[in-house]
């Protein structure tokens, strides 16, 4: 049952931050779960929101923001919003990294950045998994590269999920945990598809959701799978 990290390890450090990532690291986690942006300029920021009011101490739309400007805001008052080549340097192979695609616009260069760390860094393929809510953005990385893992995000409809991911070959469904019981995660399973619920955070549900014999947790507190 892989362990795999929220926004790195969001339960202790800030979100989607280098030194979330690195925690997530030190806590020996499988995979880390990340969120990816345009910013104005084209390059790839890690942040969940499609503003940076929540997480910074600035204001504004990611993608009207250059990297410029983006880089100059801070979280916590000290952290920097990281772009995605950062964190696959600091990864450096050492996890599996669970890319969520948070605007279609984003999806193109995504898939080049992998391709390029593929090609040139000795990665492989198999260390990379991109999940998104937005289905057209799934079936464009399928169309662009099927040696990409694909992860189907849902919190309502299991079923039209299950259709979808086995219409684009994807590797995952990524539920909310709440929509899953051990029949229904059986029965994905038995169609050839992982099952990675999300968020799961109190122990009361990590030991529910383990007797369902998924195949990872989604949480903010690693250490506690």
């Amino acid at each position: 049952m892989l362990k795999i990290g929220h926004r790195g390890a969001k339960g202790y450090e800030p979100e989607n931050t280098l030194v979330s990532f690195q925690k997530a690291l030190d806590l020996h986690v499988d995979g880390i779960e990340l969120d990816v942006h345009l910013s104005a300029d084209e390059e790839l920021i890690v942040i969940h929101d499609e503003t940076i009011d929540r997480t910074t101490n600035g204001k504004g739309f990611v993608k009207v923001l250059s990297l410029q400007e983006l880089k100059a805001f801070r979280i916590n008052g000290k952290h920097q919003i990281p772009t995605l080549q950062e964190v696959f340097d600091l990864v450096n192979q050492g996890c599996l990294i669970n890319i969520e695609l948070k605007s279609y616009e984003a999806t193109d260069k995504v898939v080049s950045l992998i391709e390029k760390y593929v090609a040139k860094t000795g990665w492989k393929y198999d260390r990379f998994l991109i999940s998104s809510f937005d289905w057209n953005a799934l079936q464009q990385v399928a169309f662009l590269n099927d040696k990409i893992s694909i992860g189907v995000l849902t919190e309502t409809d299991l079923d039209l999920a299950l259709a979808f991911a086995k219409f684009i070959q994807a590797k995952s469904i990524h539920p909310h945990f709440h929509l899953l019981t051990k029949e229904n995660t059986a029965q994905m399973q038995e169609k050839g598809l992982q099952v990675f619920p999300w968020t799961i955070n109190e122990l009361e549900d990590i030991e529910k959701i383990k007797t369902f014999n998924v195949n990872g947790i989604i949480t903010d507190f690693p250490n506690r799978i």
